[in-house]
């Protein structure tokens, strides 16, 4: 017996229309819970000390690792922190099936970088203010980007602009018209 498809090969316009659910507290809760444990996990076969706090704030996981000699986990400029961030997105991703928007920070990096790009954003918003032209920053991490972005928008007079291809994407800042 053949059996033949007669449903049409057009997307399900209705079911594209429709956001993708949120994900609830606990959903969250667990994702920073298989976070904390698969980065306990690299601490051990590291042999690294560390004390690893797990939350959720505003509306993701968040897992800390803070201790000492956390340093090379963190890298230059944050890059293996980065891809300690992707493969522990990728571990829940794995046990959930679901894409994680999970925030991994070592040692207060993060934070202490979030300090040093609001200066260099406010920068550059008085260099594009004092002489009118616009600024284009460093590339930087999706990260770095929205905390620039986050300090600009919170600015009169300016605005910014993500141009460019990773790993060269970086923030353009402008007067607005």
């Amino acid at each position: 017996m053949t059996v033949t498809d007669t449903t049409s090969a057009a997307p399900d316009t209705e079911a594209a229309d429709q956001p993708e659910p949120q994900a609830t507290e606990s959903d969250l809760f667990r994702q920073s819970e298989i976070a904390a444990d698969y980065v306990e996990g690299l601490l051990d076969i590291l042999d690294y000390d560390g004390d690893i706090d797990e939350v959720v704030q505003n509306g993701r996981p968040v897992v800390e690792v803070l201790g000492g000699r956390l340093q090379p986990l963190v890298g230059q400029r944050g890059a293996t922190l980065e891809a300690l961030q992707e493969l522990t997105r990728l571990a829940i991703f794995r046990r959930t099936g679901t894409p994680s928007r999970l925030l991994l920070d070592v040692g207060g990096y993060r934070a202490a970088r979030r300090k040093e790009l609001g200066a260099i954003a406010k920068n550059a918003a008085e260099k594009v203010k004092e002489y009118g032209e616009p600024v284009r920053l460093e590339p930087m991490s999706a990260f770095e980007r929205k905390c620039v972005h986050d300090v600009i928008n919170a600015l009169s007079g300016v605005e910014s602009e993500s141009e460019g291809v990773e790993p060269q994407r970086q923030i353009v800042v402008r007067a607005v018209d």
